[in-house]
This record gives C-alpha cells, structure tokens and sequence, in this order.
C-alpha cells in the first residue's frame, strides 16, 4: 500500500481539475483496499474512492479525507464469465472480451475508467448497458464489515443508477463478474441507430465483434469520447449530463414549450423507457438552447465536437467548468422547462 499526504487529486481525473486530498492510499489488493477502507471507517475519516477518475469533479479545496486509489489487477476468463478486478481499465477488457471472441460489451469500447466503476454508474452506450451482462459483483459492505456477492437483480440496475450509486457510502466494489455470449465470433444485435447506419447493417443485425469494437471507437472519438491528452476536447467526463426521463403527461408539456420555441412542426428526440414514461436528449436540449459546440469564451467550454462534454480548456478550474454547468442548466430550464442532472460525482461541490 502507497501512502502520500498532500497528494494532488487533478491528475486522477480527466477533467485534470480538483485540489489536493490530505492523504492519497494506493491500493493494489482487495485486501489493501479492505485495510484501507476499515482505517477510514474505524477512525471517522471521510473517504473518496478513485478508480480511473472519468466520472469525477472535485472541487478545488479539494477533499479532507482519505482518497483511496484502486489500483487492483486482476483478469480471469473461464468459458463465457469474465471476471476482473476493480481497478483493471475498462476499455483494456473490452478489448480483451473482443479478442476472446465473446460478445456483450464490444459497443462500450473506449469508454474511460475502470471496471468497478461500471456497475456503479450502470455504464451504457450505442445500445448497450453493463447490466445486461453483469452477473455479480463482489463488494466490501461497509456496514457489516464483510465481503458480499450481489447478483445482477440485487444491483438495482436502471438507467445511469443502481444499489451502489443509491448508497454511495456503503459499498466498495471490489470485483465484477460479466456472463458474455459466444456468438461465433459475432457481436450482440445491434441496437443503436446510428451503428447501424455507420455499420449499413438494420437494427438488430450482427457484425464481427471487432468491426463492432472498431466502428464503436471511431464514433466517440469523432466526439472527443476516447482519451487523447493532446485533444482538450477529452478532458472531460464525457455525458456532462444524463438524458431526461419525463412521465407522459411531462413530455406532453414539453413538447408544447420545444414549439413554443422552435415551430409548429418542431419535434423533440422520443425514445421508449418503461411504461409510461419516455426519455429525450440532453444534448438536443443543450444545443436547442443555444449552447452549441465550442460554446464558451473562458478557460471551461463545450466541446468542439460533442454539446454533451463540457471541457477544460488547460487552465480551468473547478468553478470555472461549474459556472459553465449552472448555465446550461438554467438555460435548458428556461428554454424547455427541464432540469437537467450531472452524471459524474460532484465532491465538494454541487450544482
């Protein structure tokens, strides 16, 4: 175990913003972050745990606490169940799952972080969501002190949710375990429109696993969505915001106000999510309210290439990119009567 005080928190993250923590544990064993965890708990200080630092803003004070860091490795593959440690790269083991021939996870390749943030956030993208092939997490359960396993049905899984993200301060992923499908070296059907159409493949179809994989990386990257230090535009969290999910009777109410603004034929993105209820786009919010690619004049701006990804610029800090934030969502609200929600983890902060 690696122990700094002090230690500068900006360079875990990729928006490369935050303050210092007052101590930094890197932790390279589960028993390692056990050890670290019950320290904390034991001695009432307050802890952040880190993984790959995609999905973080922290404020500029930065953190009085531990930050444990999880740095744990670990890859183990028995016929169609992957298992990894928490702290293994995420975009690392889809690469690997491809490689294997086995299909589930091939369009969530390039997102960054590691892979015990996934069931946390429930990470979803181009029609694909960790908890479809998620089969059990393995965790440290601070309130009881010991080691549990949870089955995918016990995660809570929903969009961009679950049991853990619920009560963030009691669990400490520790191992994930994924059930992915061999398909013959093909992909899983292929939902998201736009994949499709970049594939020229109907919805539903299958493409060998790494033209899945491939076509998948070049449709984020073209977003500024795969980490590139030389690309502003990635040093971000990617979503800034999740899509909004409104009741009937709210998308009714929102569809007048979007041709309020926008004509009488505007129509706004619709899309299925359970009984009763239907998700729209944040990034069409977002740009329909004028915050376009680029928007800004300061050091934190949207994107170039993505008006979902707000970015530091090299010279932001925390405060600048949540001014910015604040005003999108005000914005969006004036515009459309929509709140919009952050998807990372503020910590020290809010909006």
């Amino acid at each position: 175990m690696h122990v700094l005080h002090d230690a500068p928190l900006a360079p875990l993250t990729t928006f490369r913003l935050g303050g210092p923590a007052l101590r930094l544990v890197t932790a390279e064993t589960d028993a390692e972050v056990i050890d670290a965890v019950r320290e904390a708990d034991d001695s009432g200080t307050p802890l952040l745990v880190v993984g790959g630092g995609s999905n973080l803003v922290i404020g500029d004070k930065g953190f009085q606490g531990t930050a444990l860091r999880i740095a744990t490795r670990g890859v183990e593959l028995r016929g169609t169940t992957l298992e990894l440690a928490a702290g293994e790269v995420w975009s690392d083991a889809v690469a690997r799952s491809v490689e294997a021939g086995l299909a589930g996870i091939e369009c969530l390749a390039g997102i960054p972080g590691s892979a015990g943030a996934t069931p946390i956030q429930n990470v979803g993208a181009y029609g694909q969501e960790v908890s479809a092939t998620i089969s059990e997490v393995i965790a440290y359960d601070r309130r009881s002190g010991e080691t549990v396993t949870l089955t995918n049905e016990e995660c809570d899984f929903s969009y961009r949710h679950s049991r853990f993200k619920a009560d963030p301060e009691r669990y400490v992923v520790l191992r994930v375990r994924f059930e992915l499908a061999d398909a013959g070296g093909l992909s899983a059907p292929i939902k998201y429109a736009e994949t499709a159409r970049v594939l020229g493949v109907e919805p539903g179809d299958r493409v060998p696993l790494d033209r899945a994989r491939e076509t998948v990386l070049r449709l984020r990257a073209g977003k500024g969505m795969v980490l590139d230090a030389d690309d502003h535009d990635t040093w971000s969290a990617g979503s800034f915001f999740t899509n909004p999910i409104l009741t009937e009777e709210q998308f009714a109410a929102f569809q007048e106000r979007v041709r309020e603004r926008l004509g009488e034929g505007a129509e706004p993105p619709a899309y299925p999510a359970g009984e009763g209820r239907r998700k729209t786009s944040a990034a069409w919010l977002i740009d329909k309210a004028g915050y376009t690619k680029g928007y800004g004049t300061g050091p934190a701006r949207i994107s170039t290439k993505h008006t979902l990804a707000l970015t530091n610029r090299g010279e932001a800090t925390t405060e600048d990119l949540l001014a910015l934030a604040r005003e999108v969502v005000a914005g969006v609200r004036d515009a459309f009567g929509i709140t919009l929600v952050n998807e990372p983890v503020m910590v020290g902060v809010g909006l």
